[in-house]
């Protein structure tokens, strides 16, 4: 058996081209346009990295966008009047604050500044609270994206058992809880392992769908893998260099090895990744059209 590759940079422009067309007609049928604003303190080239894909994405899906570049010395106090001023203008529907952050910033803080229906990163604890009760405004965009690879890849959610290797705020909680719900595209009974699991393999050999982010180059080898298993890869791991000097990337899982076990499986790159910035576009087109009839 060779698995079948489920990758992100196909499922993706699908996806942006049906945000284009709901765009379009917010703007035609109300006048909004969908308004996001990244902002990066300091200059961490990964940050600004990130922060340029999501402003590139947002412009060429015709959204109102802004970016906000503070200096590292930046004060706390600052910086939350600064997402305050955010959170009263209407033209902005979604606030991103691009973590990390510097050392003398509390980010707790900074993230609980942002007005939930403006969280469109989905990392406030009421719209936490809302995904645990199933009444989910944004989810979160990682986790989103994987759900949604699985259900356009016609992966049976339903009923399956799913492993999730990692129990991150950003990841391995909010998937298990997204997938843990009765609801369509989910309700899979799910199990988290972390790194106080003591037979880590002993859980991944029952999955059926595997989600790992651990954070950790090749955790995840063939024998620990099912037969037929769906895997997912969230892991973005540097290994090194190409002689042409780019960064050699790896996922948490032995790709090679367990494409030759697994039904299907996400690549790294190309496979979850593509996927965290579409969803967050998502996720400030869904801000925006929750405001309809509110002004």
């Amino acid at each position: 058996m060779t698995a079948r590759i489920i990758r992100g940079t196909e499922i993706s422009p699908i996806i942006r081209e049906e945000i284009d067309k709901e765009t379009k007609s917010l703007k035609l049928q109300h006048g909004i346009t969908p308004g996001l604003v990244t902002i990066i303190v300091g200059q961490n080239p990964a940050s600004v990295s990130y922060v340029t894909a999501k402003q590139k994405a947002a412009k060429d899906l015709g959204f109102y966008s802004l970016q906000e570049d503070v200096p590292e010395e930046v004060t706390e106090e600052a910086l939350l009047e600064l997402i305050a001023q955010y959170n009263d203008d209407t033209a902005i529907h979604g606030i991103l604050v691009q973590l990390p952050l510097p050392k003398h910033i509390n980010e707790t803080k900074v993230l609980y500044a942002i007005d939930p229906d403006k969280d469109v990163d989905g990392f406030h604890p009421v719209n936490v609270g809302r995904l645990m009760i199933g009444e989910a405004k944004f989810y979160p965009c990682t986790p989103y994206g994987i759900q949604q690879m699985l259900v356009r890849s016609g992966v049976t959610i339903d009923g399956a058992e799913v492993v999730v290797v990692g129990r991150s705020n950003i990841v391995g909680k909010p998937i298990a809880m997204m997938l843990i719900q009765k609801a369509e595209g989910a309700n899979a009974t799910v199990t988290i392992c972390h790194t106080g699991t003591k037979d880590l393999a002993a859980h991944t050999r029952k999955a059926d769908i595997l989600i790992v982010a651990a954070g950790k180059p090749k955790a995840i080898t063939a024998d620990m893998v099912k037969e037929g298993a769906v895997v997912i890869d969230v892991g973005v791991n540097r290994i090194g260099m190409t002689p042409e000097g780019k960064a050699k990337l790896c996922g948490d899982v032995d790709f090679d090895a367990i494409k030759e076990k697994a039904s299907a499986i996400t690549p790294v790159p190309g496979g979850v990744g593509p996927m965290t910035i579409t969803m967050l576009m998502l996720n400030t087109l869904r801000a925006a059209q929750f405001t309809v009839g509110k002004r």
